[in-house]
């Protein structure tokens, strides 16, 4: 004969919360803010590779793995990447037209400074992140240039990046060789 087992008796959950306190921020004055927002990050190389002071227009440009956190002065005149010339970062003409294109297209080649930490990635996904990060500054910088850069297509973020192994698979798609015996 089967004998049934007694019911567990369930206790109900407390509900859970869904809205969170907002966390107390300290405030600052205005003045100090402006302050430390715009102070140059290496003070080092304000004398030896171009005058990187004042107000800049801070951007990120991403492509596949690579990301270039971009910073555009007034008052300066050269291209430094990683702490180097853009001459010496990208060798190749063909890269560093890719950088410049945008300054290019604006017709801004020699008014604005650039500053660029790139990391990840390939060379030439380095310089297209830079390019895209460069393109959105500018945006920042004058709005009005936002359908000029539109058009060429600097401002649309590829998103192809390398697709993922999946389980049972050699790479991505490819699948085991077939064996017939």
């Amino acid at each position: 004969m089967v004998t049934a087992k007694p019911k567990k008796e369930t206790t109900a959950k407390p509900a859970r919360k869904t809205a969170r306190k907002p966390k107390a921020v300290a405030k600052t004055p205005v003045h100090h803010a402006e302050e430390t927002k715009h102070t140059p990050v290496h003070q080092e190389t304000q004398g030896k590779k171009g005058d990187f002071s004042g107000k800049y227009f801070y951007a990120i440009g991403r492509r596949k793995s690579a990301m270039a956190k971009v910073r555009g002065y007034e008052s300066g005149k050269d291209i430094i990447v990683n702490e180097k010339p853009l001459s010496k970062y990208f060798p190749t003409i063909d890269l560093q037209k890719i950088v410049t294109s945008p300054l290019s297209t604006l017709g801004l080649e020699a008014r604005i400074g650039w500053k660029i930490n790139v990391a990840g990635g390939g060379i030439h996904a380095q310089a297209e992140a830079a390019r895209h990060g460069i393109s959105l500054a500018l945006i920042l910088r004058n709005t009005e240039d936002r359908p000029t850069l539109r058009k060429v297509g600097y401002l649309t973020r590829d998103p192809r990046v390398k697709e993922r192994k999946k389980p049972g698979r050699k790479g991505a798609r490819r699948g085991p060789q077939w064996s017939k015996r």
